[in-house]
């Protein structure tokens, strides 16, 4: 039964600790809380809103400068909200970018090395 209890308690604080920021009600610090967001585009988003609510995410990418649909994706991957809604237009791009790009580089290099070896080959053949 304590097991229980104990479970539902860390499972209750790991909800608060991830809770949503709602961009039209959050301060400077609440936005900078939110990975990907920095001071600069805290600042952006804070005068931005001094000029009315945000209406939906459209409003807001239109608004903001320096955010468009891929870093709104993020944000609202964060946590982040507008109204309350989650971002629902392009998928964040996943960031495994740096695995694959050192395997391309060897598979290139496996390919020189072969292609220098065949002019050596078929010299050998003669």
């Amino acid at each position: 039964m304590l097991k229980k209890i104990l479970a539902l308690v860390a499972m209750l604080y790991a909800a608060a600790c991830f809770a949503a920021v709602d961009v039209n009600k959050a301060g400077a610090a609440e936005l900078d809380s939110v990975k990907g967001i920095g001071p600069a585009i805290s600042t952006k988003i804070l005068d931005e809103r001094k000029k009315g609510n945000f209406k939906d995410w459209n409003d807001f990418i239109e608004r903001v400068k320096g955010v468009g649909e891929g870093n709104a994706a993020k944000f609202s991957n964060e946590g982040l909200t507008v109204n309350g809604t989650p971002f629902k237009g392009v998928p964040a791009a996943p960031t495994s970018k740096k695995e694959t790009k050192p395997a391309a580089k060897a598979d290139e290099k496996k390919d020189a090395k072969a292609e220098a070896a065949k002019p050596a080959a078929s010299a050998a053949k003669k």
